[in-house]
């Protein structure tokens, strides 16, 4: 039998929301390295073209594109402009988010408002758009960012606007996956755990939350840098192409207790 890479990405087209740091990041020089060109959206140009430069380093094409994913028309400009550059797009990582800790008695209406705005109606604007172009082509590999807290819910530091859009997007994420399949397109969620990024570092390395964490993740430890990118990348490959509607975490263990 031949030998062949599973996890091979050459001749791939990936879009990366949410692509200026952090997670996003790093995903997106997962996907590089595998052999994909890669088009990486976020709202701050600049922290996007030194990005852009770090990708092109490891031997891939990368556009850099600014969006704001609440915005339709900057998507539909980010979809034209990747299609146009590349010709197609064959994954999509819808990792744009964020969200607050607020109890529900204190959350706002504009705070609602604005979580469910980037990490559910943020995240079905992107994948309908990019989706549009996978459809025409009967290829695609969506992969929607969800959350632990779309999962459960907790006590320790509520935030019920961000369960309830990511709990929106576990459910989004079946729905789109059997909705599309007949176009070829699978649709599955990674559900990350806490990893240490630009935007949780301030609330995780603190006494209370580390020991928080030492009580509910079994392994005991927060995730590493690339602990992410093997699921991103086996997802976004061949080799996960009889896997759609699956919600994966990766939380070294928060889930199952």
């Amino acid at each position: 039998m031949q030998k062949r890479d599973l996890f091979s990405l050459e001749g791939r087209v990936a879009v990366i929301t949410g692509a200026s740091s952090g997670l996003g990041v790093q995903m997106a020089k997962a996907l590089a390295a595998q052999g994909a060109d890669i088009a990486i959206l976020a709202r701050r140009k600049e922290k996007l073209e030194k990005v852009a430069e770090e990708i092109r380093a490891l031997g891939v094409k990368c556009l850099p594109i600014e969006c704001d994913v609440t915005n339709i028309d900057m998507i539909r400009r980010a979809a034209e402009l990747s299609e146009k550059e590349f010709g197609k797009v064959d994954i999509l990582i819808n990792n744009a988010g964020g969200g607050g800790i607020a109890s529900a008695e204190e959350t706002t209406d504009e705070m609602w408002y604005n979580t469910i705005g980037v990490d559910l109606n943020g995240v079905f604007m992107v994948a309908r758009e990019f989706g549009k172009i996978m459809i025409k082509n009967n290829y695609g590999r969506i992969i929607n960012i969800s959350s632990i807290y779309g999962m459960v819910g907790n006590m320790a530091h509520p935030s019920t606007a961000y369960h309830a859009a990511k709990g929106g997007v576990v459910n989004m994420t079946r729905a789109l996956a059997a909705e599309w399949a007949k176009y070829g397109i699978t649709v599955n969620a990674i559900c990350p755990g806490y990893f240490v990024t630009e935007l949780t570092e301030d609330t995780l390395n603190t006494e209370y939350f580390s020991n928080y964490m030492k009580a509910t993740v079994p392994v005991g430890r927060y995730g590493k840098e690339g602990e992410l990118d093997s699921t991103a990348v086996y997802l976004a490959s061949d080799a996960s192409s009889y896997v759609t509607g699956a919600i994966i975490p990766v939380d070294g263990g928060y889930t199952c207790v």
